[in-house]
């Protein structure tokens, strides 16, 4: 019976302390990419680049449509399956070579105030100009070669260790999208919504 209860105790203050995060932590968008290494969570820039991050969260969530078959949600159990050292670590392929993506593409969204500035940025992975898909990367280092040719859509507020510990083959368990104030809980992310994003950002082209 006690350790009934101390167990009961622990769970209540695991769930407490993880409810406490979320309130402490600063307004904003924020991705949870819980992986075969640990941890990791990113800040997503709705605000600054609102397609890419809805491409993002869609995909998380299962609100947009694509061509994966099995779990609505695109990334839970998805492989790195790109990582050189000392520069960054690649996801979001269901084929898991390089090739991959969601069956559909959009177009480039950069920032002049997002850069590939340092460790932590996450970044969309492309084929040139407007192939924008599913797969992403975390980087390493700074990488400013990047800038202007990958769209930069959030970085690590934790878990850069695991980002730097990740090796090719290793799992994305989940992804889940958390919202902390009202900003971040107006962004829900449907087809109708990335439709017209996606439109929007072609016709600027």
């Amino acid at each position: 019976m006690l350790r009934r209860n101390a167990t009961f105790v622990l769970i209540l203050m695991l769930a407490g302390t993880a409810v406490l995060s979320a309130q402490t932590r600063e307004a904003g968008l924020y991705a949870r990419m819980q992986t075969s290494r640990g941890t990791i969570l990113l800040e997503l820039e709705f605000e600054r680049t609102p397609l890419t991050v809805a491409n993002f969260v869609g995909l998380a969530e299962g609100t947009i449509s694509h061509s994966r078959s099995g779990s609505p949600r695109f990334f839970d159990g998805l492989r790195f399956h790109r990582v050189i050292a000392d520069f960054m670590i690649q996801g979001g392929d269901p084929l898991g070579n390089g090739t991959g993506g969601p069956g559909y593409t959009f177009a480039d969204e950069f920032h002049p105030e997002l850069r590939h500035d340092g460790p932590g940025v996450l970044s969309m992975a492309n084929r040139g100009p407007a192939t924008n898909g599913s797969q992403f990367f975390i980087t390493h280092t700074a990488t400013p070669w990047l800038n202007g040719a990958h769209t930069v859509f959030g970085r690590v507020v934790e878990g850069q260790n695991v980002v730097d510990a990740i090796r090719q083959g290793d799992s994305i368990q989940s992804v889940r999208i958390e919202r902390v104030g009202s900003a971040a809980e107006a962004f829900r992310v449907d087809q109708q919504m990335f439709d017209r994003l996606r439109t929007e950002a072609a016709q600027r082209r």
